[in-house]
């Protein structure tokens, strides 16, 4: 079984919780070690500049880069993670911090998903995801808002099933938020997209998701 790669970034992170009976891979990226070493997580990999961290941390599991770099350090933790063969990650501390780096953080989503990969950055009460020409679905049980927004160009044949407000073959554009503050009903309820991609945000709290894995 694939290990899950859980990733803790710079912003508060939420309470960390492992799925029981899944491995694990977990990267501090930069000054996300602080928020595991509060909750006594001790990370496979540290990865980063470390400018946020405001220290070198020492170790054979410290990969230091320069701070003039093309990607950032949530980048570069997911990049670690695909190497050791992770294809679910979980990525923390994320959201709720400076804009530029969350919208950053929801690119690294469309990295994953265009490389085949799940990637799900959990913070401020949400949790979203990219999805590409796939689909993904939601049991009976959720409730809250949830919206579907296309990052780039068009999204075409995209299915909103078991919301307040569906949609049936419908192009989402990423200049129109068409799908932005849409419901759960208390059905299944699932969005899927037959060409292109899709991020798809809902209400979620930090350590609930990895349970469902």
């Amino acid at each position: 079984m694939e290990p899950i790669c859980y990733i803790a970034g710079s912003c508060p992170t939420g309470r960390i919780a492992l799925a029981s009976g899944r491995p694990a891979l977990v990267i501090a990226a930069d000054a996300g070690l602080d928020h595991l070493e509060e909750q006594g997580i001790v990370p496979d990999l540290i990865v980063g500049d470390f400018d946020s961290l405001g220290r070198v941390p020492e170790g054979k599991n410290v990969l230091r880069h320069p701070a003039e770099k093309d990607d950032t350090d949530m980048l570069l933790a997911v990049r670690e993670g695909l190497k050791r063969g992770c294809r679910t990650f979980l990525l923390y501390g994320g959201l709720g911090g400076r804009l530029d780096h969350a919208y950053a953080n929801l690119q690294v989503l469309v990295f994953l998903a265009e490389r085949g990969a799940a990637g799900f950055l959990v913070g401020d009460g949400l949790a979203v995801t990219a999805v590409r020409n796939g689909a993904l679905a939601f049991g009976p049980e959720r409730r809250g808002l949830v919206s579907v927004f296309c990052p780039d160009g068009e999204a075409r044949g995209v299915d909103l099933e078991g919301l307040r407000y569906p949609l049936r073959d419908a192009v989402l554009t990423s200049g129109f938020p068409l799908g932005v503050s849409n419901q759960f009903t208390g059905k299944p309820a699932r969005v899927s997209v037959r060409a292109g991609t899709l991020l798809v945000m809902w209400e979620e709290e930090p350590a609930s998701l990895a349970g469902r894995l």
